[in-house]
């Protein structure tokens, strides 16, 4: 009896001193890896996003070898058959695993997976919406289309047709209309009835805006497409189920845009012509204003400044906005000062702004002093960025203004 409990301590004895030694193996190997990982990251092209070019990755998909932000990460789990993604510092990781990172990195992967990516087509930033994220990622490693240039034809044909759901201008319901993009036409065209054959409008090419706006739509796939109309701003919103094709339209019009300019300024560089292909708004949000002369009453709207444009709408949603301003260059007497005038009239929230024109003040409030800070900063990028030729007319077209 005494034997078998000896031997049975001793066996458990050896069996533990065994288990720590293997142990203690894996957490040196596991060490030895993390630390070459980490050694990997340091490369240039490793150091930021594959997808995005968000700095500091802390994810990788070992089976692409590159290295991704974990909200890249997170959309790289939904091609799960192309991409196993896992933790740099906090998952295990093999020597095979491990020597595939050494043996390919971000910058190998764009070359495989960027052979052909067309020069108009949305290249998407940490701060961009999901959808673009998600789409650019399936185009690259799913679906491969800039390894395939036959692929690109849904937006890089000049010609592009199908149903999107509009939101209507009065009750705000979606409805299907029919759109026609026309490189030749130089438009972009929607129709109230599938069989009409006069457009509802007509949006010039030269003119056209689009900007994906899902919370402010309330749809994940939200566009919001502006254009000029008598020189005034125009927006409609519309969204399609599938995020490819919504993804497909935005390119398509980045394409028509780009070979216009290619015609209208035909000694410029594609870096030149590719920041002028679609554009975010610089900010949005609500703020309060008063009349020209100062004494009316504050109220509450919505404002979009768009490049030089300070548009301001009763909803975010309107198909009009209420009224624009333009803001020039420092060079050309346009200031941006905190706070309000003293003659000011009337209840208004706390923070105020005061924009100096040539030929006016305009007065803003906002609720919060951050509020009042961002917008001030906003505005001062405006002001500080000297006028090109081609928006004196803009100007021009203001001040004669009814």
């Amino acid at each position: 009896m005494f034997l078998i409990n000896f031997w049975d301590v001793s066996t458990l004895s050896f069996l533990r001193c065994d288990s720590v030694v293997i142990s203690s193996h894996i957490s040196t190997d596991q060490e030895k890896s993390k630390t070459l990982l980490v050694e990997i990251l340091k490369r240039p092209a490793n150091g930021s996003c594959v997808d995005c070019g968000a700095a500091d990755p802390d994810w990788a998909s070992c089976t692409l070898g590159v290295f991704l932000c974990q909200s890249c990460s997170d959309i790289h789990r939904n091609i799960s058959q192309i991409s196993k993604v896992k933790s740099i510092l906090l998952a295990p990781w093999s020597d095979v695993e491990v020597e595939f990172m050494l043996s390919n990195g971000n910058d190998a992967a764009k070359a495989k997976y960027e052979q052909k990516v067309p020069a108009f087509y949305y290249r998407p930033t940490p701060t961009d919406c999901l959808l673009l994220r998600e789409q650019w990622i399936r185009a690259r490693y799913e679906r491969k289309e800039f390894v395939c240039v036959e692929r690109q034809e849904p937006y890089s044909s000049g010609y592009r047709e199908g149903f999107l759901w509009k939101r209507g201008r009065d009750k705000g319901q979606f409805l299907s209309r029919k759109f026609i993009l026309s490189e030749r036409d130089g438009a972009l065209k929607y129709f109230n009835k599938h069989d009409a054959r006069e457009p509802k409008a007509l949006m010039k090419i030269h003119t056209l805006n689009a900007s994906f706006q899902p919370e402010k739509i309330g749809q994940p796939h939200g566009l919001q497409i502006t254009y000029l109309k008598n020189n005034s701003t125009r927006n409609i919103f519309v969204y399609h189920e599938d995020g490819k094709e919504m993804v497909d339209w935005f390119n398509a019009i980045r394409a028509a845009r780009f070979h216009y300019l290619q015609v209208a300024f035909p000694g410029a560089y594609d870096t030149d012509l590719v920041p002028k292909l679609t554009r975010n708004y610089i900010k949005e949000g609500y703020m309060e204003k008063t009349g020209p002369k100062h004494t009316e009453g504050f109220k509450r709207r919505w404002f979009t400044l768009d490049d030089r444009r300070l548009m301001y709408f009763k909803d975010p949603l309107d198909a009009y906005a209420r009224g624009e301003v333009f803001i020039g260059s420092k060079e050309n007497s346009y200031t941006v000062l905190p706070g309000l005038t003293p003659s000011t009239q009337g209840y208004h929230w706390q923070y105020g702004i005061t924009i100096v024109t040539p030929d006016r003040k305009f007065l803003f409030t906002c609720e919060t002093e951050e509020e009042q800070r961002d917008w001030m900063a906003a505005f001062q990028g405006v002001v500080n960025r000297p006028m090109l030729p081609q928006e004196y007319a803009v100007e021009a077209h203001f001040k004669h203004k009814p």
